[in-house]
C-alpha cells in the first residue's frame, strides 16, 4: 500500500506539472550533485549484460550511467548535444544527425531550433518538478556515472576504445537537466517529433528569420517510416502447455543512434530486481520483467497530438480570435550557433519561432499549399505529451510491480504511456493483459463532429483520427466534457482499449481492434484508433502464427513459440506468390518477354523465364539460404504499388478482415512490368536472381559479413530486418540505418521465478572495439536464445562474468 500511496502522489505531481503555465519558473541550470557518493556493483555476464548492484537508487543510476558510457559513449554524446539543440556548432547546419531515430534525421539546424523550442529550461524544470524523488535520485545518479566514464577516458584510462568520440570536442560533461532532456525528446515521439521541420520554420507571413524552408514529408508513423514498430503476443494459461501465461515480445527498432535498446538488470536488495532494456540516457527498464511480471510494447496507432485552426487578426498575423477577442501570440527569440564549412569558426543564426495557448506554431505547407501561414491563417500543434511527465514514473512503478492486477491498477492510474500499447503477464496468474491506455487528446467523436473544419476534413482524409479543430472557440477544447484527474485535455482511462482474457492478446502495430480476432474490440473514439480498416501484412501473419500455435494439439510450448516467431515467412508469399505464378508464370504463356522503361528513358527487354523459374523453386523464406526471397521483396514492393482495385481479385472484406484483399487479378500487365522491374534491379546491382538471402541482406563486423534473414514490414515479414536503403550495390546493409528485431524476449514464470529467453539482435555496444560490438548479432544471426541468469546466485556463477566496483569516493 505504501508503495501505491507514493505512486498515487507522483501522479498528483504530474498532474500540478500539466496546470501550471511556463512563466511559473525560472530557467534551470542546475547539474548533479556531484558531491555525494555514489557506489554500484557491475556484474558483466559473458554476453556483454551488465547487471548493476547498489544499495540507493543515485548508486543504481550510477551504475546505469557508468555501463552505458562504456557500451555507447559516441552514440550518448552525439545525442547529449542534439538534445541540447548545439548539432550546428559542431556538425555544421546543413549536416543530419548519422543514424536514424524517433525523431527522424532532420538537418543540424531545424533539429537545434526544435530542441530549444520544446525542451528548453521552463520545460526541464516542469518535468523535473513533476518526478518522485526515486527517479530523480536514479536521473542524478546516471549523470555522475555517465561523467565518471568521460573523466576516465580524458584520463586515457581505456586506450582504443571508442575512437570516433574520444578526442571529439562534444564529449564532455553532462547534467541531470540533460537526461531530462533526453526523456522529454521521447515523450514527444508521437507528435510534436513528427513536425521538427515544421516547428522549427513556422513563421508568419514576410518574417525574415527562417532561412530554411520546410519540405519535410510528414509520416505520422513513430521514427518517421512504416515498420518500425513492433510485434507482441501473449498466450494465457487456457492454450499454453502448462496452463501458466506465456509473453512474446519484439520491437522493430533502430539498430544504431540515440534511441537503440540497451540490455540491463537494476537491483536494489529489497527494493528493486528488474531485467530487460532501457533507452539510451533513460535509467529505467521499459521492456522487461521481474520476478512477478513481464511486459513488453508496441507502437499504437491512437493520435496522439492534434491541430488548431488559427483565425488571424487582419492587422496582425501573429495575433488569433479566441471567443471573439484577439489573443497575442508568444513570441520565442532562439539564437543558434552554427559552424562554418572553412576553419570551424561559428557564427549566430537567430529565428523567432511562436508560442499559442494550444502550442507552437507549426508550417504544414509541405503537406498540402493550403496549409501555409498566411495573412488569414495559422496553425498550432497541441501533442498530448508536452504536458505528460508521468510516463516514467509509472515505468519505474512497473519495475517494481508485484502481481498482473498491481501491474494493471498502475497503468490505469498513471494513463502514461506516450505512444505505446502494453502486454503483460504475471506469475501465477493464467490471465494476459493489453491495453492502449496512454495520453490520447480527449477528443470524442461528437467533439471531432462539431469542430473539426473544412481544411480539417480534408487533413483527415489523408491523416485519419487526427483532430484537427476551430481554434477559435474555447467550445473546442479538448477539455471538454468528461475530465481525466491527471490531464484534464487527455481522454479517461475508462475510455481507451483493454482486454484481460486466458486465451491470447497480439499486436503487430495495427489499432487494438484485433487484438483477438474472436472478441474484437469496438466502441471506443476514433482519436484511439482505426475499426474496420484493412490490416497490414505482418497483422494477418502475427494472428495467423498464433492460431498455428494455439490449434497445435500440444498447445502453446516456449520452444515451438521462439521457432515460429524467428520463421522469416512472409504474408506476401503466403497470398500472392502461387497467383503470381498461376497468371504472370503460367506454363505455355504466350510471351514471357517485358519491355521495362529505364530511368533515362530507354527501354529494356527482360525475358521473365528464369525469374518464374526461381519464385517456384524457392522454399517460400526469407531464411539465410533462400533463394527467391530477394527477387519475390524486389516484386512485391512495385506491385504493393498498384492501386487496390487493379491489384487484387477480392477487395477488402472489413467482415473478413483477416482473410482479405485476395488474389491477384490475373490479366493486369502492371504485374509483369513489376516482376520484370524487380528482376533488373536485382541484376543491375551485381546479383543474381536466385541469390541467397543472406547474400543480400546482412550486417558487417569490421569487414565481416553476418549473414541475416527476414525482410521489411512492406513485403509482411513477421521476423523484421530492414535497412531504410533501398537495394544498392552493397546490397541491404543493417549499418547505420537499419530497423527491425532489436531486443527481443519469450518470458515465463516458473515456481522459481522468472524464465526468460533473450535475443539482442543489434548488440550491447556500439563501439568497434569492443568485445559487444557484434556478438549479439551473431547469436542472432544463429538463432541462439539466450537464457537470462537472473538471481545473485546464477549471475556470480557464469561462467565468464566480470565485476567493476565504481566507488566516487576513490575508495
Amino acid at each position: 500500500m505504501h508503495r501505491l500511496i507514493a505512486g498515487l502522489c507522483a501522479v498528483a505531481s504530474a498532474c500540478l506539472f500539466g496546470c501550471v503555465s511556463r512563466q511559473d519558473f525560472t530557467a534551470s541550470t542546475e547539474t548533479h550533485a556531484s558531491h555525494r557518493e555514489y557506489k554500484a556493483d557491475i556484474w558483466r555476464t559473458s554476453d556483454g549484460v551488465p547487471h548493476i548492484r547498489a544499495y540507493d537508487w543515485a548508486g543504481l543510476g550510477y551504475g546505469v550511467g557508468y555501463s552505458q558510457a562504456q557500451d555507447d559513449l559516441c552514440s550518448l554524446a552525439d545525442s547529449f548535444v542534439t538534445w541540447r539543440g548545439e548539432r550546428s556548432a559542431y556538425f555544421g547546419g546543413e549536416a543530419r544527425a548519422s543514424a536514424p531515430s524517433s525523431y527522424g534525421q532532420p538537418r543540424n539546424l531545424d533539429s537545434d531550433f526544435f530542441f530549444r523550442m520544446m525542451a528548453d529550461d521552463a520545460a526541464v524544470s516542469h518535468y523535473k518538478s513533476a518526478q518522485p524523488a526515486k527517479l530523480r535520485e536514479l536521473i542524478d545518479g546516471y549523470a555522475s556515472g555517465y561523467d565518471r566514464y568521460v573523466d576516465e577516458m580524458h584520463a586515457a584510462r581505456h586506450p582504443g576504445a571508442h575512437a570516433q568520440c574520444a578526442s571529439a570536442p562534444w564529449l564532455g560533461h553532462i547534467s541531470s537537466d540533460d537526461v531530462y532532456r533526453r526523456l522529454i525528446a521521447l515523450s514527444l515521439a508521437g507528435g510534436a517529433a513528427r513536425f521538427v521541420e515544421g516547428i522549427a520554420n513556422a513563421a508568419p507571413p514576410g518574417a525574415k528569420e527562417a532561412t530554411s524552408k520546410n519540405t519535410q514529408r510528414v509520416s505520422m508513423d513513430v521514427g518517421g517510416h512504416a515498420g518500425i514498430g513492433s510485434n507482441a503476443l501473449a498466450f494465457g494459461g487456457k492454450v499454453t502447455d502448462d496452463g501458466r501465461s506465456m509473453l512474446f515480445g519484439n520491437p522493430h527498432w533502430f539498430w544504431s543512434g540515440p534511441d537503440r535498446f540497451y540490455q540491463t538488470q537494476l537491483t536494489i536488495p529489497g527494493q528493486l530486481d528488474v531485467a530487460g532494456v532501457s533507452f539510451l540516457a533513460v535509467p529505467v527498464v521499459v521492456i522487461g520483467f521481474n520476478g512477478d511480471i513481464a511486459w513488453t510494447h508496441t507502437v499504437s496507432s491512437a493520435r496522439r497530438f492534434g491541430v488548431f485552426q488559427l483565425t488571424l487578426s487582419k492587422d496582425d498575423p501573429t495575433r488569433y480570435e479566441y471567443d471573439g477577442h484577439e489573443e497575442r501570440m508568444e513570441p520565442v527569440h532562439l539564437t543558434v550557433q552554427v559552424r562554418d564549412d572553412a576553419g570551424g569558426a561559428t557564427h549566430p543564426v537567430t529565428r523567432t519561432l511562436y508560442r499559442s495557448r494550444f502550442g507552437p506554431l507549426v508550417d504544414l505547407s509541405s503537406m498540402a499549399p493550403q496549409l501555409a501561414w498566411t495573412g488569414q491563417q495559422a496553425f498550432a500543434l497541441h501533442d498530448i505529451n508536452a504536458d505528460n511527465a508521468r510516463a516514467f514514473a509509472n515505468f519505474l512503478a512497473w519495475n517494481q510491480a508485484k502481481s498482473l492486477d498491481d501491474f494493471v491498477s498502475i497503468q490505469k492510474q498513471y494513463a502514461a504511456m506516450p505512444w505505446v500499447n502494453t502486454f503483460a503477464i504475471g506469475r501465477n496468474d493464467p490471465r494476459v493483459w493489453f491495453a492502449d491506455i496512454g495520453a490520447v487528446p480527449n477528443a470524442p467523436d461528437a467533439l471531432v463532429a462539431a469542430c473539426t473544419t473544412p481544411l480539417g476534413r480534408a487533413f483527415d482524409a489523408k491523416v485519419p483520427g487526427v483532430p484537427f479543430f476551430d481554434g477559435s472557440r474555447s467550445a473546442c477544447s479538448w477539455t471538454v466534457g468528461e475530465h481525466n484527474p491527471l490531464q484534464a485535455d487527455a481522454l479517461p482511462a475508462a475510455r481507451m482499449p483493454n482486454l484481460l482474457n486466458t486465451d491470447y492478446v497480439g499486436n503487430f502495430n495495427g489499432s487494438y481492434w484485433l487484438t483477438n480476432p474472436r472478441t474484437p474490440l469496438t466502441g471506443f473514439d476514433r482519436v484511439t484508433g482505426a475499426t474496420g480498416a484493412e490490416q497490414s501484412l505482418r497483422t494477418r501473419l502475427g494472428h495467423a502464427l498464433a492460431a498455428q500455435l494455439i490449434d497445435d494439439p500440444r498447445h502453446v510450448t516456449r520452444d515451438a513459440l521462439e521457432d515460429t516467431v524467428l520463421d522469416s515467412s512472409s504474408m506476401s508469399e503466403r497470398l500472392f506468390r502461387q497467383p503470381l505464378l498461376d497468371s504472370v508464370c503460367k506454363v505455355g504463356s504466350v510471351s514471357r518477354a517485358v519491355q521495362v522503361k529505364q530511368k533515362g528513358g530507354a527501354s529494356v527487354t527482360v525475358d521473365l523465364s528464369e525469374s518464374c523459374r526461381v519464385l517456384r523453386a524457392w522454399n517460400g523464406k526469407g531464411s539465410v539460404d533462400a533463394r527467391g526471397a530477394n527477387l519475390w521483396d524486389q516484386f512485391w514492393r512495385r506491385a504493393s504499388d498498384i492501386p487496390d482495385a487493379q491489384l487484387y481479385t477480392e477487395p477488402f472484406d472489413p467482415k473478413r478482415p483477416l482473410a482479405t484483399p485476395a488474389g491477384l487479378k490475373p490479366d493486369n500487365p502492371a504485374l509483369a512490368q513489376a516482376l520484370a522491374s524487380a528482376s533488373l534491379a536485382l541484376t543491375n546491382n551485381g546479383f543474381a536472381l536466385n541469390s541467397a538471402r543472406g547474400d543480400v541482406l546482412y550486417a558487417l563486423d569490421h569487414d565481416t559479413k553476418i549473414s541475416l534473414y527476414g525482410g521489411c514490414d512492406t513485403e509482411g515479414y513477421f521476423t523484421v530486418e530492414c535497412p531504410l536503403h533501398d537495394l544498392n550495390k552493397q546490397g541491404l546493409v543493417l549499418d547505420r540505418d537499419a530497423h527491425g528485431n532489436s531486443y527481443m524476449q519469450v518470458v515465463r514464470f516458473g515456481d522459481d521465478g522468472p524464465q526468460a529467453d533473450t535475443l539482442l539482435a543489434h548488440s550491447e555496444s556500439d563501439d568497434p572495439a569492443s568485445p559487444h560490438y557484434r556478438d549479439g548479432t551473431r547469436r542472432y544471426a544463429r538463432q541462439a536464445w539466450s537464457r537470462f541468469t537472473f538471481t545473485a546466485q546464477e549471475i556470480e556463477a557464469s561462467p565468464g562474468v566480470t565485476k567493476t566496483v565504481i566507488d566516487s569516493s576513490g575508495r
